[in-house]
């Protein structure tokens, strides 16, 4: 039988409605309580590894994600003369995943689908302008406080509201790392990088002492991002002459580069000290965050989100006790410290490798892995998440 009381879900990213497809699609009922007045739009991440798709495929909304995205079967390491380093083909996967390549594919557009496949289902609530203030465990169910007052009761609420949770701040759950001093500055542009610069892969990664960048192909425009000094200002940086400066770097006398995006932040690299303090539930950013190196932010939520409800509908039926949800925090919050949080600052110090000796080690792995098929599909494995979700299952 469904419980009385719905699940809350703060947020409606696409970490928030990944839980909820997955719980309505168990037979529970949930309310997903999105701050702002409906779904966003916003870009975001857009990155979705092969794992990622299959899970999304078991929820119906992988196809209509590839419809809308572009599929990137390559993925290449170049120098700033635009040499290429290495290149690994995720047709190498096909062995253990349904989907083997990388789906470039605006986040907005899955929330939307994952939407729009639950809309209509009595099990599926959504109130948006609907930020969450406050949360209380009340031990047999949880309170919500919104911001307008508003009281709601659930069985159980997932925190998925982003880095800035208020769900994990009101449960008084600490969020430990630190801020990288550099900003990284993300630019969208309708000049095609592949017309100009031969064999460019669809996801492509530049390694630079002075100025690494990666550039990356979604629907209609070509995504960039860079980092950006400690003092430059904001005000600089959001300039369209900054934004052609640094397009002109990466390809001189491509044009004007028209910028249809422009975006800055700080990246930081935390990690919250429990996924799970009663019924209270963490998941996404909420959980954890990490610089975007590799796209295992997006994907890691969505991971989050699977494992968690896979145990939580197990509880909620009796077919296990409530302690079975510590075992999420083991194998999420585990696999985040010990491979997300490593391999993306990582991937990061390998692009900015500064001494020639660091430089001719990174550039050295990459081709030495990427002209052996085994163990190119070894580093595949890693780098579309595979081997941390592999790893994650063998925590108790």
């Amino acid at each position: 039988m469904a419980p009385s009381k719905p699940v809350l879900i703060a947020g409606a990213g696409p970490v928030g409605l990944v839980a909820a497809a997955s719980l309505v699609r168990a037979g529970i009922p949930v309310q997903v309580l999105e701050a702002g007045p409906g779904i966003s739009e916003e870009m975001r991440a857009s990155t979705f590894h092969a794992p990622t798709l299959d899970m999304l495929d078991e929820l119906g909304a992988a196809k209509d994600m590839i419809r809308q995205g572009i599929i990137g079967p390559r993925v290449q390491y170049r120098r700033r003369d635009h040499s290429l380093i290495a290149e690994f083909d995720f047709g190498l996967l096909a062995d253990v995943t349904r989907h083997p390549y990388r789906l470039q594919c605006e986040q907005f557009k899955l929330t939307r689908i994952l939407h729009g496949l639950l809309e209509g289902n009595p099990l599926y609530q959504v109130r948006f302008n609907s930020a969450v203030a406050e949360v209380h465990d009340e031990g047999s169910h949880v309170t919500a406080t919104l911001e307008d007052g508003t009281c709601l009761t659930g069985s159980w609420i997932i925190g998925a509201d982003g880095a800035r949770s208020a769900v994990r701040k009101s449960a008084g759950i600490a969020f430990n790392g630190f801020t990288w001093p550099e900003r990284f500055l993300v630019l969208s542009t309708e000049f095609d990088f592949a017309s100009a610069i031969p064999g460019l892969a669809d996801v492509s990664y530049y390694a630079d002492p002075e100025e690494w960048f990666f550039l990356l192909r979604v629907p209609s425009v070509w995504r960039a991002m860079f980092p950006v000094k400690p003092e430059v200002s904001d005000e600089e940086v959001m300039t369209p002459a900054f934004a052609r400066a640094r397009f002109a770097r990466v390809l001189e006398g491509g044009g004007d580069y028209p910028i249809r995006h422009t975006t800055l932040y700080r990246v930081h690299q935390r990690v919250a000290e429990t996924f799970r303090k009663g019924r209270v539930l963490l998941a996404g950013d909420a959980a954890h965050i990490n610089n975007p190196l590799g796209g295992m932010g997006l994907n890691g939520g969505v991971h989050d989100a699977v494992n968690l409800v896979e145990k939580l509908v197990q509880v909620m039926r009796g077919e296990a006790e409530e302690s079975l949800l510590d075992r999420y925090d083991r194998q999420r919050r585990g696999i985040t410290e010990e491979v997300v949080q490593r391999t993306t600052i990582q991937n990061k110090k390998n692009l900015e490798a500064a001494t020639p000796e660091d430089q001719a080690d990174f550039q050295n792995r990459m081709a030495e892995a990427a002209s052996d098929p085994a163990k190119a599909h070894a580093h595949l494995l890693g780098m579309s998440m595979i081997n941390s979700l592999r790893r994650a299952a063998e925590i108790a």
